[in-house]
């Protein structure tokens, strides 16, 4: 068995933080957006994924050099602001199976954010969309994670906050568990990512400790890869 975690909104608290940094960013070149636009569309999505949405959906072409404007203001905020999911360290070291990142993120914002929130030593295998040719929600990340960590898809169990991430592991034929618990977390989340197909959705990284009653329920529905 694997664990298989994102990384925004499941090991670090970011999502919230990203979303208000895309959207002053954005406001800024002509595309005015709120916070929460930016969370509903495009949490979970890759940077090349949701500007190629914007570009259709507002008949323009975005600056070349907004990724590193958006990276700029978000890496200044994560130095003052970032912090871990409450309990994620202790919930990792207490999971005793393989495990791994595999997030939309580029390798310098994954790494940053690891480091940052004290995580970095926990994972020696990190992915990023970057790696594959379509982020999630195709299921090309997970299955490039699965590879690489030397299984198949049918034993690994993703950790999961966006439902193009539940999406993206379904379709690679995986198990998935939606975590609800980010700062960026409405209401309505767990219910949202119960719809995109989670097997589990819990509000604490804390709930991951009973783990093999998780696996006993997840492994009576193992999905089918489509």
């Amino acid at each position: 068995m694997v664990l298989i975690f994102d990384c925004d909104g499941v090991l670090v608290d970011s999502e919230a933080l990203a979303c208000e940094i895309d959207a002053q960013i954005l406001t800024e070149i002509g595309l005015p957006y709120q916070a929460q636009d930016i969370a509903r569309k495009f949490v979970g999505v890759s940077f090349k994924d949701m500007v190629a949405r914007l570009e259709a959906e507002h008949g323009c072409t975005l600056p070349a050099d907004l990724g590193s404007q958006i990276d700029r203001a978000l890496f200044a905020k994560f130095e003052t602001h970032l912090k871990p999911i409450e309990g994620v360290r202790e919930t990792i070291l207490s999971l005793p199976y393989p495990r791994c990142v595999a997030s939309s993120s580029t390798p310098d914002r994954i790494a940053l954010s690891l480091q940052i929130t004290g995580l970095s030593d926990l994972f020696d295998h990190v992915f990023s969309a970057t790696q594959v040719a379509r982020g999630k929600p195709a299921p090309d990340l997970f299955l490039h994670a699965a590879a690489q960590m030397g299984t198949c898809p049918e034993d690994c169990i993703v950790i999961e906050d966006s439902a193009a991430g539940v999406q993206g592991a379904l379709a690679a034929g995986m198990r998935v568990i939606g975590f609800a618990g980010g700062s960026h977390c409405g209401p309505e989340h767990a219910e949202m990512l119960q719809q995109a197909g989670a097997c589990v959705v819990i509000g604490r990284m804390t709930d991951l400790h009973p783990f093999k009653e998780f696996l006993t329920r997840l492994d009576k529905r193992r999905p089918s890869r489509t």
